[in-house]
């Protein structure tokens, strides 16, 4: 069994390599930079360097195996991440078309489903479209709000605020990313699968983000409160530090085409996975805030 993993050293691929190396399993990780991974690990799997935008390695890098995770690297940043995704994905949609690869497991998205309107969301619902299309066995992960997307607002919550371009009463699905490594990991495993299966991974439970100013004020040992802006708000701040007007829009669609979405696989034993966000706030996202304020003092105190 050869399975290969994209983004070896993000939060979910570094969980799903790990699964895979305890499992028994010698995986073949295609990275940039080696470097970044862990020496140990780097012992255990099959190591392939190079660009993952680079579409004859993705090709030559994937060819013979039985499955492929793949976890779009595309950054929200790009001047128009919706093609960008789209060109980087070809490798492993042509890998399949050609038989090459016969599985391959996609990092989707809630939302993927809608197919258009979502922001840079829609180049997953297009990469969803072009598996699907090449007749090899597919499966997409549809994932809630990651939480690990609040270690990117340290500093508003560091001052108490939760800055949402979202309904603040409204709850969505939010989500540990070592959780979706878990469900990757089964599933790459598992061999019973065939055709076309789509599966939500929805978190615990659907947080508004006012509950998730409660937990956090909880979890941080700190008052948390929700600071609502709108999709005008965010565009005039993306705009004034530089951003292209595509991956601004790219970035705001996100949140505007799916503040109102129900998500099209329902919350069932299959989509709900265990870990609480307070739990990982105070696990993870605590000695964040913690350390920064150390290196703030410690600034001051030196100035």
């Amino acid at each position: 069994m050869t399975i290969v993993v994209t983004t070896p050293t993000g939060h979910v691929g570094s969980r799903v390599v790990r699964l895979l190396l305890q499992a028994g399993v010698r995986p073949r990780v295609l990275v940039r930079d080696p470097a970044r991974l862990d020496p140990a690990t780097c012992d255990l799997v099959d190591v392939r360097p190079g660009d993952l935008t680079d579409a004859a390695f993705v090709r030559e890098s994937t060819a013979g195996a039985r499955t492929v995770f793949w976890v779009d690297p595309t950054p929200a940043t790009d001047a128009d991440p919706v093609a960008a995704s789209e060109r980087t994905a070809a490798g492993v949609v042509e890998a399949a078309r050609a038989g090459d690869v016969e599985r391959v497991v996609l990092l989707s998205s809630v939302g993927a489903e809608l197919r258009d309107g979502a922001g840079h969301i829609d180049a997953l619902g297009r990469i969803e479209a072009s598996l699907d299309a090449t007749g090899a066995d597919t499966l997409h992960l549809r994932c809630g709000y990651f939480f690990t997307n609040l270690e990117s607002a340290l500093d508003d919550l560091a001052r108490g605020v939760l800055t949402t371009q979202f309904r603040p009463e409204r709850p969505m699905a939010w989500v540990d990313p070592r959780d979706i490594g878990d469900v990757v990991a089964a599933r790459l495993l598992a061999e019973d699968w065939k055709g076309r299966v789509v599966q939500g991974v929805h978190g615990p439970e659907d947080l508004s983000f006012v509950q998730v100013a409660e937990v956090l004020t909880g979890a941080l040992g700190r008052p948390v409160r929700v600071r609502a802006v709108t999709d005008d708000d965010v565009r005039a701040a993306l705009g004034s530090v530089g951003l292209p007007p595509g991956a601004v829009e790219g970035i705001v669609g996100m949140a505007a085409g799916t503040r109102d979405l129900i998500p099209e696989q329902p919350r069932d034993v299959v989509t709900t996975t265990p870990t609480t966000l307070a739990a990982w706030a105070y696990a993870h996202l605590r000695p964040m805030l913690d350390e920064a304020a150390r290196g703030e003092a410690n600034g001051e105190a030196a100035a």
